[in-house]
Order: structure tokens, then C-alpha cells, then sequence
């Protein structure tokens, strides 16, 4: 079938749109290719974003949306083989679809993830439908660009994928530099089904306005004109649907809600069967503490860390400024460094009354520095030096956080300690995870540090471990206890540390690997053991 032959929508086909200049019209549809790839590109970075945030295992997702994209792509440029012929309506009822299919893909997810608990065969299905619609778009392109001026095929395909590759990059920076900080990921992926629907139908419809009879033409006008209204609509109601979509996957009412291009936060806030409010702060879905028993856990983690020198301190996550309270009840403590990731999240910690409640507004103390920035990059680059350390990041259940748990990441922090320092990291549950647990005390001993494994028990969270650690391996471990002069506490004194080392025999040491950046063990064993709960 030859791809030259006239469009079965007109009475007699030109080698060239009359009235334009092919050069200029070849520039307009390489333009045209341009936008369509970009688009492209975002709805697939979407895709494995949402996945991410929703359901975590980073690695997963990207790998089942690009590998079912790809394949979809293949058979999509298979299928639009006979459409050649037609290829001025079916570019532009191509990009119609893809249009609204990839605009509402995030929507779509969301609503399947929230009430119907159907996210990954929802996944599945939207990335095929959206790769298969990327895919008919190259056969079809390269017959419009023929038809404008014809090549020889290979210079005619360079040009096709060097405007198609180029877009590419483009969508790809556009992502997380303008999109998600400007508009979200729901408001992020309607505007590029607008944008899609202009380039890729508006465009070309106009490029060959000649060459296609007008009841074709105002058909095709009119669907993307349709499917601009229903994105238009879904951006006005967006908030609505998000919230009313987010609440069905919390228990409480949400008072706060915000997706930042690096976690999606929930504060949940209800009264607790003690009468009190239960403020709780979820990130990327996991519960990160209850008002109710929250000092249970920053008690633990804090306290016997400081029971040793602590004039300047190093907080690595813990962007609520909890831990950062406890740590400035001493009046000694000169100097405390907070490295988070994320600045929306101290923000909340220094804007939202129910945090600042319960932080006791303690990132305005001048004593503290926050830092926004990615902790194992900041540590290989940090100059300072610091008598205590507190590691207060969240489980390592996705690739990013289990380098935050890898024998790199603790030998890294070697550099800013000194030969008397404590570090406290959090483990996660010795009950619940205890590969995990176990992994972590071993991978910190496999970087140069004595340990001393604890748990305790919170009940938001059931049993939960910290190690504590100081450099050195040739030492004995470091003494679990609180320092003279310690403020009044709720929760931790003496004799519950010394029952704290105590671990029942079902949450005794387990033969677990170290875990490294190029083999994140306690990744593996998160994901395994946390499946079930």
C-alpha cells in the first residue's frame, strides 16, 4: 500500500497543502511532532509517578509502565498500518483519544486506587491504551510529512525523530520542573491533554484544511473541541474530586492535603478515645505519627541519643519537627543542623497550627538551620562536625529511601562525627519487619559502628526499633541510658531502656544481609514483610 495515496476524506488529494510553503508547513507539523512527543513523555512520567506515590516500589512501576508502553507502541504502529490512507482523520481522531485518555489517565488511577482497589489492572490498561495511541502517531506523521515534501526515507526519518526525540526531553524536564510544582499531577496531566489536543489535531486539521472535506474537518473539530470542554470541566472540579477521592483512603477527616514533587501529605485530625484530638501525618500513604502516643516514639529516638555530648546536633529528616522539640528541651544543646528533602513539609511544620501545637514552634528557635536538601547527597559534601546524629527518615520501601539505609549512607555519615558522637537511627518494627530490622543493625555495623538494637512499644504503630550506634567497632556498645538533667519525660526512664534491649525470641537477631546501594537488601525484605499488613 503506498503511503502517498489520498486522503479517502477528500475529492482529490495535492502533493502539498495549496496556499502554504511546504518549508514552513514542514516546520509547522515538525512542530507539531515536537509537542505531541513531549505530551507523550508526560503522560508515561505520570503514570510511574502516581504508582510511586500511591503504592510505592518505585522500580516496579516504572519498569510495568514503560515495558507495557513500549509493547503497546509496537502493536499501535502495527494498527495504523491501513489508516495510512485516511491519515489526515486518523492522525487527528488519534490525538482526540490520546487526548482524553491520557489527560484523565491520573484521574482515572486515582478513582481505581480510592474506591475501586483496582490500581494496577487500571495501570496496565491505561498504559497500553495510551501506547497504543503514542504509537500510531509516528506511521501516520511520517505519511503527513511525505505528503508535504517527499524524502528519501531515511532523511525523512531523521527529522521525524529528531523533532520527536527532542520533544521528548523536553516533556521530560517539563515534568517535575514546571508541571507538578505549577499544577499537580491531576491539574499537571489535564493541562497536557489540552495541550495535546490543540497540537495534534488543531494543527494538522489546519495544515491540510484543504485536503479534507469540511464535514470531516468541523467532526473532528468538534471532538476536540468535546474533549477540551471535558478537561476544562475536570480542571475546575479537580479539588473536589481529589478530596472527595483522597478521604476515601484515610479513616479521619483530612484537614490538610498537598502533593510536592517529592511525597503526597495527608494530615488526618479526629478525636481519640481519649477525648483528645488525633492529629496524624501520613506521607505517600504511611501513617508517620499519632498525636495520641507520638512522644512514645520521639522519646525513645531522641533521648538516649543525647545522653552523651550534644552540643551541636544533627537531625537527617524528621521534617515535622517533633524529634527537633525534644532535642531543644536542653538548654546545652548549642547547635542543631535539620536536613529534610522536602521544604513543603517544614513549611507545614512551621505554618499549620495542629503541627506547630504539637512542635512547639521549634523550627523558629535560632538555634536550629534547616536544610532542604537530599541527605546522602548533603553528608558527601557536609564539612562540619557533630556530637550527635538522629536518623529519622521513613521505612525504606522505595529505592530512594534504601540508599538512606546502605553501608555508603552510614559511611558517609563517619564524616561528621567525632570519635565520641551517638548516632540514633530509626529501624522500623522488630515484630512486624525484622529481616528489615535486623538488616538495618547489621548494615550499620558493616559500616564501622557499634550498635545497640532497642524496641519499645507505640501504640499507633505496635513494636517498634531504633539502634543506636557509635563509631568504632572495637568498643563495646554503646550504654542505652538517659543523661543527668534530663527533662521530664512521658514515657522513657531507666528501667523501660533497660527492658528495651530485651527482645522476645520471635524478634531475636536474624541471619539478613547488609544492605548496599548495589544490593539494597532491607529493600527487598520492606517490601516482603509489610505486604501482608
Amino acid at each position: 500500500m503506498s503511503t502517498t495515496a489520498p486522503d479517502r476524506t477528500t475529492p482529490a488529494a495535492s502533493p502539498r497543502p495549496p496556499g502554504a510553503h511546504a518549508r514552513g508547513t514542514r516546520f509547522l507539523l515538525l512542530l507539531a511532532v515536537f509537542v505531541c512527543a513531549a505530551c507523550g513523555l508526560v503522560y508515561e512520567l505520570a503514570l510511574t509517578a502516581l504508582g510511586s506515590y500511591l503504592i510505592g516500589n518505585s522500580v516496579m512501576q516504572t519498569s510495568v509502565v514503560i515495558s507495557v508502553m513500549v509493547f503497546a507502541m509496537g502493536i499501535g504502529s502495527l494498527a495504523a498500518k491501513p489508516l495510512q490512507r485516511r491519515a489526515v482523520g486518523a492522525f487527528a481522531l488519534v490525538e482526540i483519544l490520546l487526548a482524553l485518555v491520557g489527560g484523565l489517565s491520573v484521574l482515572i488511577l486515582y478513582v481505581a486506587f480510592a474506591w475501586l482497589r483496582l490500581y494496577m489492572p487500571a495501570m496496565v490498561v491505561v498504559s497500553f491504551v495510551v501506547g497504543l495511541l503514542v504509537g500510531a502517531e509516528i506511521p501516520l506523521l511520517m505519511t503527513l510529512l511525505q505528503r508535504i515534501r517527499r524524502q528519501e526515507a531515511g532523511s525523512a526519518v531523521a527529522d521525524m525523530f529528531a523533532a520527536d526525540y527532542v520533544g521528548a526531553l523536553v516533556g521530560g524536564l517539563c515534568f517535575p520542573l514546571l508541571l507538578l510544582p505549577a499544577f499537580g499531577q491531576l491539574r499537571g496531566a489535564l493541562v497536557v491533554g489540552a495541550v495535546n489536543a490543540v497540537a495534534g489535531v488543531v494543527v494538522v486539521l489546519w495544515i491540510f484544511r484543504r485536503e479534507t472535506r469540511p464535514m470531516v474537518r468541523n467532526g473532528l473539530l468538534a471532538g476536540a473541541a468535546g474533549v477540551l470542554a471535558v478537561l476544562a470541566a475536570v480542571y475546575v472540579l479537580a479539588d473536589d474530586i481529589e478530596v472527595t477521592a483522597r478521604q476515601q483512603l484515610y479513616r479521619d477527616p483530612i484537614v490538610h492535603a498537598e502533593t510536592t514533587p517529592y511525597q503526597d501529605i495527608v494530615v488526618t485530625r479526629s478525636t481519640a478515645f481519649t477525648g483528645e484530638p488525633d492529629t496524624r501525618l501520613f506521607l505517600n500513604g504511611d501513617l508517620q505519627f499519632s498525636s495520641v502516643d507520638e512522644y512514645r516514639y520521639h522519646e525513645a529516638l531522641v533521648h538516649p541519643a543525647l545522653s552523651g555530648k550534644r552540643s551541636s546536633v544533627l537531625i537527617l529528616g524528621g521534617g515535622d519537627a517533633l524529634a527537633l522539640r525534644e532535642v531543644l528541651r536542653y538548654d546545652d544543646v548549642d547547635t542543631v543542623t535539620l536536613v529534610d528533602l522536602d521544604p513543603a513539609m517544614t513549611r507545614l511544620a512551621r505554618t499549620f497550627t495542629p503541627l506547630l501545637d504539637l512542635n512547639d514552634h521549634a523550627l523558629s528557635d535560632p538555634r536550629v538551620t534547616v536544610v532542604h536538601a537530599d541527605a546522602f547527597n548533603w553528608l558527601r559534601d557536609a564539612t562540619g562536625r557533630y556530637d550527635t546524629v538522629i536518623v529519622d527518615f521513613p521505612d525504606p520501601d522505595t529505592a530512594a529511601l534504601a540508599k538512606l539505609y546502605s553501608v555508603e549512607f552510614y559511611h558517609l555519615m563517619g564524616r561528621v562525627l567525632t570519635p565520641d558522637s551517638r548516632v540514633m537511627v530509626q529501624g522500623g518494627s522488630p515484630f512486624f519487619a525484622p529481616k528489615s530490622y535486623w538488616s538495618i543493625d547489621a548494615t550499620i555495623r558493616e559500616a564501622g559502628y557499634a550498635t545497640t538494637p532497642y524496641q519499645v512499644d507505640v501504640p499507633s504503630f505496635g513494636n517498634w526499633g531504633f539502634v543506636l550506634a557509635t563509631p568504632g567497632t572495637g568498643g563495646p556498645p554503646p550504654a542505652l541510658r538517659l543523661a543527668a538533667g534530663t527533662p521530664p519525660l512521658r514515657f522513657l526512664d531507666d528501667d523501660v531502656l533497660a527492658a528495651a534491649t530485651v527482645f522476645p525470641v520471635d524478634r531475636r537477631p536474624q541471619d539478613v544481609r547488609a544492605s548496599t546501594l548495589m544490593d539494597p537488601a532491607v529493600l527487598e525484605y520492606t517490601r516482603h514483610e509489610w505486604r501482608n499488613y
